[in-house]
């Protein structure tokens, strides 16, 4: 089976138990994404979830965020952790948004990488999940399962990972895919402890590296 062979039945197999996977951080306007997911570093998407809801309710616009002190920011979303560096990343990007686009977020992948904070990974899951765009959104449940399953092969640098997949993942699927991929990755193909091979759906195509 070559690679992208085993991509194909990756991606066939995981809509089969995840169809309706789609991302865990909760938002209704772009910019909000943006936010949550400068805040979900090194922390969960639940507890992002929680901590947004203060956020908005004192600060509920591009511009009312972008006017806050990093030290205020900083005193909400300090239980998501790292959290000076996450309020004045916050903060540098609402203000970009109102002065540079109007308070919009740029449907455009090297304006995203622009803004302050945001890196591949949230550029690529603004791009798929906001405007419908392909992407593919390395994480580290993506780096783990792609590299344990086979389809790359001792790769951990998140560019790198985007890269090789791009070669084997149709574009229309990237986004899904890597959705599905953390919910595989949460339940079953767990990296804390011992992955739960006798009740994933990919054991007999698994290449098992490194579990």
């Amino acid at each position: 089976m070559t690679k992208q062979e085993l991509t194909l039945e990756v991606i066939r197999r995981l809509k089969g138990e995840y169809p309706d996977a789609d991302c865990t951080l909760e938002y209704d306007q772009a910019w909000k994404l943006l936010v949550s997911v400068r805040l979900a570093a090194q922390c969960t998407d639940a507890r992002v979830n929680v901590v947004v809801e203060k956020l908005y309710d004192k600060y509920p616009s591009v511009q009312a965020l972008a006017d806050a002190g990093v030290e205020e920011i900083e005193e909400i979303v300090k239980p998501c952790g790292l959290g000076h560096s996450k309020a004045r990343d916050i903060q540098g990007c609402m203000r970009k948004l109102r002065d540079e686009y109007d308070g919009n977020v740029p449907r455009d992948f090297k304006k995203l990488l622009d803004l302050p904070g945001v890196g591949r990974k949230s550029a690529n899951l603004i791009m798929g999940d906001v405007f419908g765009e392909p992407a593919i959104v390395t994480d580290t449940h993506c780096i783990r399962l792609t590299n344990r399953i086979g389809i790359v092969d001792g790769i951990k640098d998140p560019k790198k990972v985007e890269m090789e997949l791009w070669k084997v993942v149709p574009p229309e699927e990237g986004s899904s895919f890597c959705h599905r991929l953390v919910y595989h990755g949460r339940e079953v193909c767990t990296a804390r402890t011992h992955p739960y091979c006798d009740r994933c759906c990919l054991e007999d195509i698994c290449g098992k590296q490194g579990v």
